[in-house]
This record gives structure tokens, C-alpha cells and sequence, in this order.
């Protein structure tokens, strides 16, 4: 088959995907899509893209119109009256030349010339002022304690562990009630995480506790692109841009930690997730790099999808429960813990299906747990609902799992 370039082109700027493009391409022809077509779309675009940019004008277009506008278009015109090319119209302008992915000279009689240029994607001036935002904010961090001192449990009470697992948060996330019946956004999203591990903090006052094991990820946030989309690319109702909810996710994370070191030593895990694989991650790792010198608070925020803590007799594994069987989580635990043999009690705790499910398989407890967010637009037109809550649960060294702690909104 052969293959139109400008015609690719010209579909790869309606499309978001090569896949897409492919798929509509062979369409076109009247051929079946297959993964060679993919491909081979994929190498024409690329090497479309990396052709090599000179004076000649085979790319001009020239034309009479009287809709130039002055005032958003940067003449290519130089003093002597030549045009620039568009590497020195980049140069001139400073704008990345890496980033250019097409362009076309325009000319207008009488009137000058000018580059119509796209970029690639993720190179605009949101994503810079987001780095920028988030590298200026690291390098101006306080200096933090290394060690935290408190009040010494009493000596003939035992110490607890406390699960807080603030899950699904969905940071971005947009419900509107007059469709919905109840409003969801950023600024509710972090609000009730607040509200929620503030609550459960007070239920579990009459409880010493003693460590305090911090879940995170499970989507944090609930999109992973500029184009509002999660990780595998399914479109969302969102509020507000990106890199604001990375950033607001980022300071909420650390104000949580904060609270709670207040309270005991923390090990905080992260579940990656659906909704926000990569962003998850870099967030992880960020909040592990601000707590760097705090010697009571220690991290696991490695990729992998399931994490095993141990607290004495209990083994606790926590995943977002996106991928595999449920029922296979026991069997898993056993063959990647190596803590398996040696604790009687043992826990899963999984996310993602936004409401309670508790099963015991054999002598692993497995339970999900519910999430603060309401369903939005499609979740509601498909009658899903969900009790909206936060969760946590207390453990004895000895005896396991003695008590739910439960905040409903």
C-alpha cells in the first residue's frame, strides 16, 4: 500500500494517537487495519517530521488576504527584505526548534510573512511554568527536623498500628450536582481528605498508637495528560488544569504526613493506579525527596503494584486492585512476601471499585475501600453510586485487625 504523507500528516494533527491515525488512514483506503500499518505510519511520520529545513520555498504559500493580524503573528521578514528560515525564525523568536513538528511559511503580498508552526506535543507553556512552579518551590523548602519527638507511650499499654487510607481522592475530578445531585471538584477533593484523616484521627484518640503505615497513590489524581484523559487515554469531566492538581495533591500529601508524624512514625506506600500511573508516581517520589532528612518517616515508592508491610504478627499487603483476580491477591501475597510464614494475620487491602467489599479467603482478609468522591457524569448516568467515605484500621501486634475507623461525608 502506499502512503500519502501530507495526507498522514494531515490526520495526525486531527488525531491524538498514531493508532488513530493509522485506523482512519486504512479506512480511507479500503484496506483492514493491522500493526504493520501502525508502524509503518509511525516511521512515515517520523521521518516526515525530521526532514531537513532549508531556504527553499516548497512549503510557501502565498496569498491576498486582509485577515493578516499584526499583533499575533511574528513577521519572517529581515532587515534586507529576505525571509528567514525557519530554523532562524526559531532562533530569532527563541522559540525550541527541537519542538517544531510542522511548519508553513505564509506570505502576503504587500504585507510580509510569517511561520504557522506546531509544536509536539507536552512542550507548551503550561508544562513550563509547571516545572518551573515545582522546581522553585523544592529549592526554597524549609529545613525540616530529622528526628520528631513526642510523648512516650505508657509502658503497660500496647502500642497499635494505624492504616489511614485516604483512597480514590480523584484530585480533578468534575461532578455537577444539577446533574449529579452533589458537586465534586479539586478544592472539595482535598478538603474532605483532610476532613477524613482528621476524623479518623480523633476516632482512634483512645487507641496508643505506635506507627502509623500511610497509603498513597490509588488515584491521587484523576487524569495523567494534558488532554484530560487517564493513563490508557479514556476521557474525563475534569476541573482545573494538570499541573494545578499535581501541586495541590503534592502540597495536600505533605500537609497529611505532617499531621500524622504528630502522632507517630510513618511508612508510607504507594499503589500505582488506572487514572494516574505516571503523575502518581513522580508524585511519590517527590513527596519521598521532601521528607528526606525526617528520620521517622521511611518510604516504598517503587513502580511495582502490590506492597507488604509487616507490624509485628500482621502482614498487611495493599494494591490498587485494577489489574489480576481478587481472589488470586492470597496466593500472590504468599509466593512475593517473604514475611508469609512467619505473621498468623493477614491483610489486602485493595481501591478502584470506589465501594466496600470484605472477603475472607482461607486466612487472608481481603477488603476494598470506599472513597470520598461521588460518582460524575457517566458514573451516575449508569446508576453507580457509592457511600462516600474515608478509612482506617487499627491492628494489635498480636491479636490483627481490631478495629475499623470509618469517616462518611
Amino acid at each position: 500500500m502506499e502512503y500519502n504523507v501530507k495526507r498522514l500528516k494531515e490526520l495526525f494533527q486531527e488525531e491524538s494517537t498514531i493508532t488513530d491515525v493509522a485506523k482512519k488512514y486504512a479506512k480511507e483506503e479500503g484496506v483492514d487495519y493491522t500493526d504493520s500499518i501502525r508502524r509503518r505510519v509511525s516511521k512515515k511520520l517520523t521521518e516526515s517530521t525530521l526532514e531537513k529545513i532549508d531556504d527553499d520555498l516548497e512549503n510557501d504559500t502565498e496569498t491576498n488576504t486582509n485577515q493578516y493580524n499584526d499583533e499575533i503573528k511574528l513577521s519572517a521578514l529581515k532587515e534586507d527584505g529576505t525571509i528567514m528560515s525557519v530554523k532562524e525564525y526559531c532562533e530569532h523568536y527563541k522559540i525550541p526548534f527541537e519542538q517544531v513538528k510542522t511548519y508553513k511559511l505564509v506570505t502576503h503580498t504587500g504585507k510580509g510573512a510569517y511561520y504557522n508552526i506546531a509544536s509536539h506535543a507536552l512542550k507548551g507553556e503550561g508544562l513550563d511554568e509547571f516545572y518551573k512552579k515545582l522546581l522553585k518551590e523544592l529549592s526554597e523548602l524549609p529545613n525540616l527536623p530529622t528526628t520528631i519527638f513526642r510523648e512516650q507511650i505508657i509502658p503497660t499499654q500496647t502500642g497499635h498500628l494505624l492504616v489511614v487510607d485516604p483512597a480514590d481522592i480523584h484530585i480533578g475530578k468534575l461532578a455537577d450536582s444539577f446533574e449529579t445531585g452533589e458537586d465534586y471538584n479539586s478544592q472539595i477533593a482535598v478538603q474532605r481528605a483532610k476532613e477524613g484523616v482528621r476524623g479518623l484521627l480523633e476516632k482512634a484518640k483512645g487507641f496508643n498508637i505506635d506507627k502509623i503505615l500511610f497509603v498513597g497513590g490509588n488515584d491521587i489524581l484523576h487524569i495523567d495528560t494534558p488532554k484530560r484523559t487517564t493513563t490508557s487515554g479514556t476521557f474525563q469531566d475534569t476541573d482545573g488544569m494538570w499541573y494545578r492538581n499535581f501541586l495541590m495533591a503534592k502540597h495536600l500529601y505533605i500537609d497529611l504526613l505532617q499531621e500524622l508524624l504528630n502522632v507517630a512514625d510513618v511508612h508510607f506506600v504507594f499503589n500505582p493506579s488506572n487514572h494516574d500511573y505516571v503523575h502518581g508516581f513522580f508524585l511519590a517520589n517527590i513527596i519521598e525527596t521532601y521528607f528526606k532528612d525526617v528520620a521517622n518517616i521511611t518510604f516504598d515508592c517503587s513502580i511495582a503494584h502490590r506492597k507488604y508491610f509487616r507490624y509485628s504478627n500482621n502482614l498487611i499487603g495493599t494494591t490498587h486492585g485494577d489489574g489480576g483476580k481478587i481472589a488470586d491477591l492470597p496466593l500472590t501475597m504468599a509466593n512475593e512476601s517473604p514475611d508469609w510464614s512467619s505473621c498468623k494475620h493477614k491483610y489486602v487491602y485493595t481501591h478502584h471499585v470506589h465501594h466496600k467489599v470484605s472477603k475472607d479467603y482461607q486466612v487472608v482478609a481481603v477488603e476494598s475501600l470506599r472513597t470520598p468522591s461521588p460518582p460524575d457524569s457517566w458514573h451516575h448516568r449508569n446508576q453507580y453510586s457509592n457511600i462516600k467515605a474515608v478509612e482506617a484500621f487499627l491492628h494489635h501486634p498480636e491479636f490483627g485487625q481490631i478495629a475499623r475507623l470509618t469517616h462518611i461525608f
